[in-house]
Order: C-alpha cells, then sequence, then structure tokens
C-alpha cells in the first residue's frame, strides 16, 4: 500500500516497483568553501556592528580594559576592574531602583536572552507548530528584543508571514512550559509584531491590608489596589460604568469597598454620593450608614431608588443640554455612584416580572444615558450568562475575578480576552492567594491587566462608619 508522499519528492523516484524499495534521489548542492566562509564571516560582522549599537557602554568597557592592560600592564586592569565593580556594589546599595532599572535588568535581559530564550527557541517553536517548514525549509519566527523588568520577561517577536495573533494566543500555554514560565500573554504591538509576556514572580500572591482613605477629595481614579507590574490600581468610576463578575468568594466586594472608602472624601465634601442596592442584605448593609439614606434591600425599593437616579439623570440632562457636553462634580451636581451587589437577583431571577423588566429599563436607561452627567453605575454578579445579564455590553469597563468556566471569561471581558491571557478561570480558589484578584479590561484599552484589589474588613468598615460619621 502507497502513501502520499510529502512535497516534490515524488519526482525523485528511481522505482515504484511494488517488490522493491522506494528509493530517493536527493538534489545534492555542494556549497564552496569560501562562499561559506564569507556568509559566516559576513554574519558575525553584522551581529557585531548590531551588538555595538544596541550596548555600546558593554562593548567599550571590555575593549578599554584590553587595552589598558595591552600598553600599561594588566595590574592596572585589574585594579581598573575591581574600581568598576565596587562602583557598581555601592550604587547597588545606596539606590538599588536606579541601579536595577540603568543596570541590573539590562544585565538580566542579556542572560535570560542567551541562557533561556535564544537557547530553546528553535525547539519550542518547533514543538508548538509555530515553525513552518515548505519544501523541506524551516521557517522561524525571529525574536527581536527581549527586556526585564521587576516581575516579567517581555520579548518583541516578528511572526512569519501569514501568521494571525490567534495562532500564538492559542499556544500560550506551550509557550509558557516551553520557556519555565508560569503564564504567558500575547499583545499585538504592531502589523507582523508581537509582544510576549513571561512574568518571573508574581507581586499579587499575597493579600493587600486596607489602603489609606485618601486625604483629598476627589472622583477622579480611585486607588483600590495594585497591578502586576507592582504599580498602584487606580479605578476610575467618574465617566465611566463598571461590570463585576466574579464566583462565590471570589472578592467582588473588596472592589465595591475600596471604591467606597476611595470616595469617602468627596462624600464628605459633598462632591459625590453613592446609592446602594443590597438585595442579598450581607454585603452594602454592614456600612449603610455611609449612604445617607440612599440604601436598599428590598426589591422594590431598589425600583424605586434606580428611578429616583434616572430622574435626577434625566433632570441635569435637561440642565446641562447646549451647555455641556462632560460632567464637573459641584456640591449641586455632585457625582451619583450607584451599587448594585448582585445585579443578577433584581434582573433575571426577581420573580415579579413587571418588576424585573422595571428595574432592567432603570439600569439600561442608566447605563446609556449616565455618564456624561455624572450618573455611574458600579453592578457585582455572578453568572455572566446573557440570560442573566442582557445589558452587560453596556459597561465600558469590565473586572473578571475567579470564574467557573473558561468560556465565562469571554463573556465578561469581551470576545478574545482570554486567548490573551485573561485566565480568570485559573485564579486560586484559596482565600489567601485567590480573593480580590481579577483580570481587568477597560474602554481605553482592549488589553487584559491582572490586578488585585486591597481587603477592606469589617473593622476597616467600621471606621469608615465611625470617620465618616465624625466628619460629617
Amino acid at each position: 500500500m502507497f502513501k502520499r508522499l510529502p512535497g516534490d519528492e515524488a519526482r525523485n523516484l528511481v522505482s515504484t516497483t511494488p517488490d522493491t524499495a522506494v528509493v530517493f534521489r536527493p538534489a545534492v548542492i555542494k556549497t564552496p568553501a569560501l562562499v561559506t566562509l564569507l556568509i559566516y564571516g559576513w554574519r558575525f560582522l553584522a551581529a557585531l556592528v548590531r551588538t555595538t549599537w544596541r550596548h555600546p557602554v558593554a562593548v567599550a568597557v571590555p575593549i578599554a580594559l584590553v587595552a589598558i592592560g595591552y600598553h600599561f600592564g594588566w595590574p592596572l586592569a585589574a585594579s581598573l576592574l575591581g574600581t568598576i565593580v565596587l562602583a557598581l556594589a555601592s550604587w547597588s546599595y545606596i539606590d538599588r531602583g536606579s541601579f536595577s532599572r540603568i543596570v541590573g535588568f539590562r544585565l538580566l535581559a542579556w542572560w535570560r536572552l542567551m541562557w533561556v530564550y535564544r537557547r530553546h527557541w528553535h525547539g519550542v517553536m518547533d514543538v508548538s507548530g509555530l515553525a513552518k517548514r515548505v519544501n523541506g525549509r524551516v521557517y522561524m519566527p525571529r525574536l527581536m528584543r527581549l527586556t526585564c523588568d521587576g516581575w516579567a520577561d517581555r520579548i518583541t517577536v516578528r511572526m512569519l508571514d501569514g501568521q494571525a495573533v490567534k495562532d500564538w494566543s492559542d499556544r500560550i500555554d506551550n509557550l509558557a512550559q516551553g520557556f519555565g514560565a508560569t503564564s504567558c500573554r500575547v499583545a499585538l504591538v504592531k502589523g507582523g509584531r508581537l509582544l510576549l509576556t513571561f512574568p518571573r514572580s508574581d507581586p499579587l500572591a499575597s493579600p493587600m491590608p486596607a489602603l489609606p482613605i485618601p486625604d483629598e477629595p476627589t472622583v477622579g481614579p480611585v486607588e483600590i489596589g495594585k497591578q502586576e507590574d507592582g504599580r498602584p490600581l487606580r479605578l476610575k468610576v467618574h465617566g465611566t460604568h463598571i461590570l463585576i463578575a466574579g464566583a462565590t468568594g471570589a472578592g467582588k466586594g473588596s472592589f465595591l469597598w475600596d471604591t467606597v472608602r476611595g470616595l469617602l472624601p468627596a462624600m464628605r465634601a459633598g462632591l459625590a454620593q453613592v446609592w446602594a442596592l443590597d438585595p442579598k442584605l450581607m454585603e452594602l448593609s454592614f456600612g449603610r450608614e455611609l449612604f445617607q439614606g440612599r440604601y436598599a434591600a428590598d426589591p422594590t425599593d431598589c425600583a424605586d431608588l434606580l428611578d429616583e437616579a434616572v430622574s435626577v439623570m434625566q433632570k441635569r440632562a435637561t440642565r446641562f443640554a447646549g451647555l455641556q457636553r462632560s460632567h464637573v462634580p459641584t456640591i449641586e451636581d455632585p457625582f451619583v455612584l450607584v451599587l448594585v451587589d448582585e445585579v443578577a437577583f433584581l434582573t433575571a431571577y426577581q420573580p415579579d416580572r413587571q418588576l424585573r423588566q422595571r428595574i432592567s429599563a432603570a439600569l439600561a436607561t442608566l447605563a446609556t444615558q449616565g455618564r456624561s452627567v455624572g450618573v455611574g453605575v458600579m453592578a457585582a454578579l455572578q453568572d455572566p450568562r446573557k440570560e442573566v445579564m442582557n445589558i452587560r455590553n453596556l459597561f465600558p469597563d469590565k473586572i473578571a475575578l475567579r470564574l467557573d468556566e473558561s468560556e465565562q471569561v469571554d463573556m465578561v471581558l469581551g470576545d478574545g480576552a482570554r486567548d490573551r491571557g485573561a485566565l480568570a478561570d485559573h485564579i486560586s480558589p484559596v482565600p489567601e492567594l485567590g480573593a480580590g484578584v481579577a483580570y481587568m479590561r477597560l474602554e481605553t484599552s482592549p488589553e487584559p491587566i491582572r490586578v488585585r484589589a486591597a481587603y477592606v474588613s469589617d473593622a476597616d468598615i467600621r471606621a469608615m462608619v465611625a470617620y465618616y460619621g465624625q466628619a460629617a
């Protein structure tokens, strides 16, 4: 029985007699030794020029030491080398941040480029299927650049012609395993170039205590936690709507209370108001005194409070028409944030059909018209399915905490978010490891970022109530 032969090998057959072994006659072209030497010499020269251009200091130092040792003796060169090493060690001890930024991370990038990525690049590309063979010739994606910071390696890669981002995002597990990382993120830099992010450590591994209450009143981005790269997480609440989804115990309450905590000075100054809907009676009720009477738990009361918010929104729109297109918080027109904990209980699981439709209509109205007049919505839910929350696409900013299924990630963050590294279904269910950890996708950036919200304890909420009451 004959098998199909790959490529153009059929033309090289010498015999196809059934009782005779198939013999191939490969085309062999002998390259002159001089041509081979010229090719390797050109490659070496190009690499030398490229290295000198990219790393002039790193190249100049050893050349200078060799020149000094040749002309003035090796003791002087060794003394200079020791002085340089001592100076670098002192710099690292005195100002580790600037040393790491200017020297340390560059050395780390060079080391990991040589020892980890270039060393395994061909094997990983081949096994993962990202390298291609055409007519016996291997085409390999090009590793262009590596940069390091305190928590991750970032590699710029030139894709093969004809490859798509999805070809890479479908193989993030292969890439992470191949290069010894816990995960891999894929982002498109520009046409034909990708940025691969391989975390080396996890700054979000430990829970964070509640952040201090801000000193100055602001409705701008409020600090609520930390991003994966170690920078503070500042959440925009004014001029947007936020949807938070996560399984039971994932830490949705941390995002709600951190937001309230960050707005406390503005609430005390009369520049912001938080209206709370708490149908479960378990989360927001603990600090109901903070909401100055704008708190509802009964579904009917929730509907009335939402209708009141719609009325405030419409009155502002009438007054602002033709005068201003964006809202500036004032005491007369403060920023209003409508917090809804477990919104699905009001929009999907509410047995009263008329009440359910009334609440859904009010939320849809606020989500479509509210942010330009200073009325925002922050809603939290467990089940992100469309039949449970049919207006989820009206929320520009979305946060996905731990989810039960991989399909739910794209339901919350949008199509393709999980392929780009938003592995919300892989977040640990252990509270110390995973509570408050989430992937956030903002309206201004399609790439999901991994974050962790600070944990606001019951004692912190009691202190907030006491502090706000004294200030009021």
